[in-house]
């Protein structure tokens, strides 16, 4: 690689803004903020609800009187 033409590579620290966890990682960046993070965005935590497809269910119940 030549010298002094390639941006400066950094440990840094991720933010998470949603749930405050923290974690290491390698960047260009000095600091990063992200939104969601594998700790709280529900398809990695397993905590996703599918209420659309829930109500659906229901209605076909009730409407042939499915218990």
């Amino acid at each position: 690689m030549k010298k002094d033409i390639h941006p400066q590579y950094n440990k840094i620290t991720v933010t998470c803004t949603t749930c405050g966890a923290q974690f290491e990682t390698g960047s260009t960046l000095k600091e990063l903020r992200v939104d969601t993070c594998s700790n709280c965005h529900p398809y990695y935590t397993g905590k996703q609800t599918f209420t659309q497809a829930a109500g659906r269910v229901e209605k076909f119940k009730q409407r042939y009187n499915i218990k």
